[in-house]
């Protein structure tokens, strides 16, 4: 219960849950960069397919997405921001959340793809979510893991200021340092492009859970 209750102190969800209600607003600057990444995503999906989403914030890639396949579970770590989302109800096949991605309730193998973006970052663990991942995904399932890097002339001043207001960075990968922690957790990258956002630059990540997967 210690652990737990530390994690919590060293997590971003204080943060998330104030600023929940700006967050849809907030996020509006990044709509091209959210676009590029359904662009990215959208070939990969059929009809047939389960969705995870975790970390789903408000909806920015769910509603943008969810309409392509069976079903779509949209979860996220903060409680306001699952109450923010589901106050748009202009879908019908998507379900809201609450979880915990790195202790996930759900059945292994019970999804045939996981998206988690712009989280891995902000975790203090990231290892243990994408173990989760790795748990969940159904054989030759597809990890979609779009993530905010730390490429060359990334804006440091607006990163410093969100930081004095709550926000919490844990890992400040380049593009090649973020697909190598992928790799190092048991999945085969099988493409990365690295796409524009504000105020970093965006890594689009597609990985499926690699032969030599522990």
């Amino acid at each position: 219960m210690w652990k737990k209750q530390r994690m919590s102190e060293h997590t971003n969800k204080g943060f998330w849950e104030r600023f929940a209600f700006l967050y849809t607003r907030f996020m509006k600057k990044n709509d091209r960069t959210y676009e590029a990444i359904c662009h990215e995503i959208t070939p990969l999906l059929h009809s047939d397919m389960s969705v995870l989403e975790l970390a789903c914030g408000t909806g920015q890639l769910s509603f943008r997405l969810c309409d392509r396949v069976k079903n779509w579970l949209a979860t996220d770590y903060s409680p306001n921001m699952i109450g923010e989302a589901k106050k748009n109800r202009a879908h019908t096949n998507i379900q809201f959340s609450v979880a915990d991605a790195t202790d996930l309730s759900y059945d292994a193998h019970s999804f045939d793809a996981v998206v988690i973006a712009n989280a891995l970052h902000i975790m203090p663990e990231p290892e243990v979510a994408l173990k989760e991942v790795r748990r969940v995904l159904k054989p030759n399932g597809i990890l979609f893991a779009p993530t905010f890097v730390y490429e060359p002339g990334y804006q440091k001043i607006k990163i410093w200021l969100m930081e004095k207001v709550g926000f919490h960075t844990f890992h400040k990968w380049t593009a090649q340092e973020f697909a190598a922690f992928v790799m190092q957790q048991g999945y085969a990258v099988e493409h990365i492009k690295l796409l524009k956002g504000n105020p970093l630059s965006e890594c689009f990540l597609v990985g499926r859970i690699s032969d030599r997967a522990v």
